[in-house]
């Protein structure tokens, strides 16, 4: 049985299309990180006006809205590109 060959048109379109997939895939798991963060923040609040002393090591704690992003979005570079 012969085999296809994608042409460079295909194989073009195929690889965009996963681009644009996962940077929608990812960006949903940022949003739910996000909220996740959110509710642990929350309730570290919670813990603290309770009388709760946290000791959480740096990595561990939410991050605070004040760190600066380091890298660009995908959608971006891929704008930036095409």
């Amino acid at each position: 049985m012969a085999e296809h060959k994608p042409s460079k048109d295909e194989q073009i379109g195929f690889h965009k299309g996963s681009l644009t997939t996962l940077s929608n895939e990812r960006q949903e798991l940022l949003r739910i990180v996000q909220v996740v963060e959110q509710l642990m923040g929350m309730h570290m609040k919670a813990l603290e006006e309770l009388g709760v002393k946290l000791d959480m090591p740096k990595d561990q704690k939410p991050a605070s809205k004040s760190e600066p992003k380091e890298r660009r979005s995908f959608d971006e570079m891929f704008n930036d590109k095409f």
